[in-house]
């Protein structure tokens, strides 16, 4: 009882949290402490959940250094002209009879480039939104598909921070998994395109005249050569570079440009890849154009730690047993599918955040695939098509409060974010079609998807 009392007040403090704007990481250690209390007293060892929670933790170390260099990375993006040139020549494509599927589109475009949902949201989807507040066009309509835009990359960007976790947690590679989540997302992707389409006839866009495009022209030399950082890394992710190498280089680039085309002093560059980029004038650019840093990741990276280790202990200690006895008795494919569905939902909800959705979903489901020989690359693809989409569509969950207080919108664009919905949706269909049988081979799936 005093368990569930304790989970109880941990998912009140962490929605509170989340809902009242504050740093996660706060209630995350407190549960972790409360919990880890709490079994002391019933007779576990001290040293018992110490190695808990080390075995939780352990399974995320890898990614640290890839999220540091990619906070590093989109401060250096802005600050050479690539962020604001993607905008920039964006918004050009807009077409005012196809505006929401061009919303879609586009961002889905930012965000594979980017890597990072919120980033997406926050530049290329802010300029969006206020080109639909000066239409009629419904507003939750336009937050649904930039948001839905924005997962496109979150899921299967070279970038992605939560494709990074996913890779390091089930222990495969990259590479291969993006190469799967591109296979897998083509028929969604298609029906999204194909609804959004329909909507953007029915809700035309009356006006594409926006001040952020001479802003941006105005603050940034927007030259096609501040794309090179961008176009270096869908080279090498082509030539299957090191993740490590192909960040670096990137890097590098964007620092020389930063330098020297947009006229960055050496100190207030290093002082941005720390503390992260901020523009001051125009004012309009100001809420588009900030973010990344190596110290805003860290706090990403604190969350992780914590996150990984309760989710350590919630395993090692049982907690969730009747989650696992539940997960114990599914024996195909299909129905192991639906669990990973239904338990990303309900950590999205309690966790608030989609890295503990990652997390922990990861944590419960781990043995059941290794007991039905599925492999890895099944459940990190698995992963990818419930714990990272669905997060969003929780309304107190970060991934998706986030980028609707970004675009000064409510929980009503979750209708409208239609690709998170195919996304799993096309997997069922696709595991009742194919992978519903007791014994099908995981690596058939990965190999041939569709």
């Amino acid at each position: 009882m005093d368990i569930l009392l304790a989970l109880g007040i941990s998912a009140a403090g962490l929605v509170t949290t989340v809902l009242r704007g504050g740093w996660i990481f706060y209630p995350l250690l407190l549960t972790l402490l409360l919990l880890g209390g709490l079994y002391w007293r019933r007779g576990v060892g001290f040293s018992q959940l110490v190695k808990m929670m080390q075995a939780g933790i352990g399974k995320s170390l890898g990614v640290m250094s890839i999220l540091l260099l990619i906070g590093a990375l989109i401060a250096a993006w802005m600050a050479a002209g690539t962020v604001p040139a993607l905008v920039y020549y964006g918004l050009q494509l807009i077409q005012p009879r196809l505006f929401i599927l061009s919303a879609f589109v586009l961002t889905g475009l930012v965000s594979m480039l980017i890597g990072t949902s919120f980033g997406a949201v926050g530049t290329l989807g802010v300029a969006l939104m206020i080109m639909a507040r000066g239409s009629a066009i419904d507003q939750h309509l336009v937050a649904g598909a930039i948001i839905a835009g924005a997962y496109v990359g979150d899921r299967c960007s070279p970038l992605s921070s939560s494709a990074h976790l996913v890779a390091t947690l089930t222990g495969t590679p990259l590479y291969r998994n993006l190469r799967v989540m591109m296979v897998t997302s083509l028929a969604p992707l298609a029906a999204s395109l194909a609804i959004y389409w329909g909507l953007s006839w029915r809700n035309p866009l009356q006006t594409t005249d926006s001040p952020i495009q001479a802003a941006l022209a105005e603050a940034f030399d927007l030259r096609p050569g501040v794309l090179l950082p961008a176009i270096a890394i869908l080279l090498m992710v082509a030539l299957r570079v090191p993740v490590k190498r192909t960040l670096l280089i990137s890097l590098g680039l964007a620092m020389a440009l930063a330098l020297g085309l947009q006229g960055y002093a050496q100190a207030e560059l290093a002082q941005m890849l720390v503390v992260g980029f901020r523009i001051d004038a125009p004012a309009v650019l100001a809420p588009l154009l900030q973010g990344g840093g190596l110290l805003p990741m860290a706090r990403v990276c604190l969350v992780v730690v914590v996150s990984t280790a309760l989710a350590g202990l919630l395993v090692g200690t049982q907690t969730l047993a009747l989650v696992e006895r539940w997960l114990g008795r599914l024996r195909s494919r299909r129905s192991l599918f639906v669990g990973t569905l239904l338990v990303s939902l309900l950590t999205a909800a309690y966790g608030c955040t989609q890295t503990i959705a990652i997390l922990l979903t990861h944590q419960l489901i781990e043995p059941h695939y290794g007991r039905v020989r599925l492999n890895p690359e099944q459940a990190a693809l698995d992963l990818e098509n419930t714990a990272v989409v669905l997060s969003p569509l929780v309304p107190w969950n970060i991934a998706g409060l986030v980028p609707a207080t970004l675009l000064m919108t409510d929980a009503g664009f979750i209708p409208y974010a239609v690709y998170l919905y195919l996304l799993p949706l096309f997997m069922l269909i696709a595991h009742a079609c194919r992978g519903g049988r007791d014994g099908y081979s995981a690596r058939n799936f990965v190999q041939d998807p569709l």
